[in-house]
């Protein structure tokens, strides 16, 4: 059986182009997106500092705001393309979203739009940190953020369902092997809720994709060896049962920028995976950080836009201020260029073996469904009251009927919470 990739229409309603990667030909005549590094980098600038300014919601929001930007409004690449790109960002260390950014602008802009994407992605986030940073510092608290994302949530919400139905469209709508993977997605949704590890799912189903596509394996027996590779629990987050005890190191810039180097070069998972780190290394092993700090770091991190990864810009300006920022930043996210431009080769020559071409189809599944899981978690905090449903609702509405751009749902979505805790209050 070949590595095909199933393939459906983006939700635009136009075909993938002819010659695009998605492995299902395409009707004579289909509109083409704009052709690969063929972009300036003022316009790729442009993009990415807009998406992390307006890039609230963690990864999962990120990569629904990127794909709207890049596939649906402007073309760069198709459906197919671009998952395949997330989907490699998962074999990689790092922050997924910041990955897939890179990724994109070398796919506008070669070289330098690798190195200007994601340093523009990255920038906002760093620099609203950073003065959060100092006013933590300086009067030992950060401003109330729970009125603007009180209308910011839902929006988020509505980006990530909208997206995650095109996506699914893409990866389950094309009939061939459409059973496999649809229960595939369906069982590692149900053990993602269950406790498992995403890393565990995504590499599991990968393989279990695989051996049931190129031994013409029912659905059942690709869900078994899922529940075989991957259904081990996840380790309980106990990270603050217990006082840190560590020996005061003296404070060295070069120290600090070799551990955030190492985090960033090793790190998988979640956010919480990234506390797992810092405390470790901040709190216990050199003793720069109290556990009251790093929870507030790790806050300040979850509430401003962009990759989560700059809570270590926090880390860094209460170990050693502005300079100390300047290298956590860097070393937290040097890998993530250095790891992208290393596999870039490599990214695009998967399609093109079958037996890679099956894996990068697993994981697409595993990562459409972990989504969803995200998806179903975020309504959980973003549906807190009836207007706030409303308010979810009414975005979806704009986004699938009216294509409404969806930076201006975040700031009406913001400017209606403010208002709203302001009337309540």
């Amino acid at each position: 059986m070949t590595g095909s990739r199933p393939g459906t229409p983006p939700p635009d309603g136009t075909e993938a182009p002819p010659g695009a990667r998605t492995g299902v030909p395409s009707p004579a005549g289909s509109p083409e997106p704009a052709p690969r590094k063929q972009g300036n980098l003022a316009e790729v600038a442009a993009v990415f500092l807009r998406l992390g300014i307006l890039g609230f919601g963690g990864p999962a929001a990120h990569i629904a705001m990127m794909r709207e930007e890049v596939v649906v409004r402007r073309r760069w690449l198709d459906e197919g393309r671009f998952l395949d790109l997330l989907s490699v960002t998962h074999l990689i260390p790092g922050p997924n979203s910041t990955e897939l950014a890179i990724h994109l602008g070398y796919e506008r802009a070669g070289w330098r739009g690798l190195v200007v994407a994601g340093s523009c992605f990255i920038l906002p986030a760093a620099l609203t940190v950073l003065a959060l940073a100092h006013l933590y510092s300086t009067f030992g608290a950060t401003p109330e953020a729970d009125r603007f994302l009180y209308g910011v949530k839902p929006v988020i919400l509505a980006i990530v369902a909208h997206a995650l139905w095109g996506l699914g469209r893409s990866v389950l709508g094309d009939r061939e092997g459409a059973p496999v993977r649809a229960a595939l997605a369906a069982a590692v949704l149900v053990l993602y809720l269950t406790g498992v590890h995403e890393l565990a799912l995504l590499f599991g189903a990968a393989l279990a994709y695989a051996a049931a596509r190129r031994a013409g394996r029912t659905p059942g027996a690709a869900v078994t060896s899922l529940s075989a590779t991957g259904a081990r629990p996840r380790l309980a987050a106990a990270l603050l049962a217990a006082g840190s005890g560590a020996a005061m190191v003296p404070y060295n810039p070069g120290t600090l920028f070799l551990t955030c180097l190492k985090i960033g070069s090793v790190l998988y998972g979640s956010g919480y995976v990234l506390l797992a780190f810092l405390r470790n290394d901040f709190v216990l092993r050199l003793g720069w950080l109290t556990d009251g700090q790093l929870l507030d770091a790790v806050a300040v991190g979850q509430v401003t836009p962009g990759p989560v990864f700059t809570t270590a810009t926090f880390v860094g300006y209460l170990a050693g201020g502005w300079t100390g920022a300047a290298a956590a930043t860097a070393g937290i996210f040097l890998p993530s260029f250095l790891f992208v431009a290393a596999i870039r080769p490599l990214a695009d020559r998967l399609r093109h073996w079958p037996l890679t071409s099956d894996l990068l189809d697993g994981l697409n599944v595993a990562s459409l469904a972990l989504m969803a899981g995200v998806t179903l978690q975020l309504a959980r905090q973003a549906l807190v009251d009836g207007p706030a449903v409303a308010l979810f609702a009414g975005a979806l509405v704009l986004l699938a009927r009216a294509r409404v751009n969806s930076a201006w749902l975040i700031l009406a979505g913001a400017a209606l919470g403010m208002a709203a805790a302001s009337r309540a209050a």
